[in-house]
């Protein structure tokens, strides 16, 4: 639950076209995901796969 929170943080950051706020709730939103793959909550290539998945979007919005 908390992960989904963090991830539509970003989100909804991406769709004002924020790119400030994007970063710094993406790097808060990595912490949080690789947290669950370490206590075991999420597999570790999905939370890779998300991570890069939203980093790449970020990256975007700077160009």
């Amino acid at each position: 639950m908390r992960v989904r929170t963090f991830i539509r943080k970003v989100e909804e950051a991406l769709a004002k076209g924020n790119y400030e706020k994007a970063r710094v709730a993406l790097g808060q939103t990595q912490c949080e995901i690789m947290r669950s793959v370490s206590k075991g909550i999420m597999h570790k290539n999905t939370g890779s796969r998300k991570v890069s998945r939203l980093s790449r979007k970020v990256k975007l919005l700077a160009d």
